[in-house]
């Protein structure tokens, strides 16, 4: 009896055991796959900024063009009237 008790409790502690690698296996693959969607997830968010950045450089050179071409039609509006008062 005793051994029987002996060799149930050995075969209990293996399972234990086994289990216990089989969810500390499943913890790492799980801890690798979380790092692999936090770099894709960073990954995403940089190139989203540098989207972002892109953009606004693009929008502001598109304002400076805009003024530029308001400056100069003002210039030559300015130009036309004075042209225009000079000839009356």
């Amino acid at each position: 009896m005793k051994k029987l008790f002996v060799s149930l409790a050995a075969l209990a502690m293996v399972f234990a055991v086994y289990s216990c690698r089989e969810t500390e296996k499943k913890a790492d693959e799980m801890e690798t796959e979380v790092e692999n969607v936090m770099e894709d997830a960073e990954d995403a968010a940089n190139e989203a900024a540098e989207e972002a950045e892109n953009a606004m450089e693009e929008a502001a050179e598109e304002v400076e063009e805009a003024v530029d071409s308001l400056g100069n039609a003002m210039e030559n509006a300015a130009e036309e009237v004075e042209e225009a008062v000079e000839g009356n």
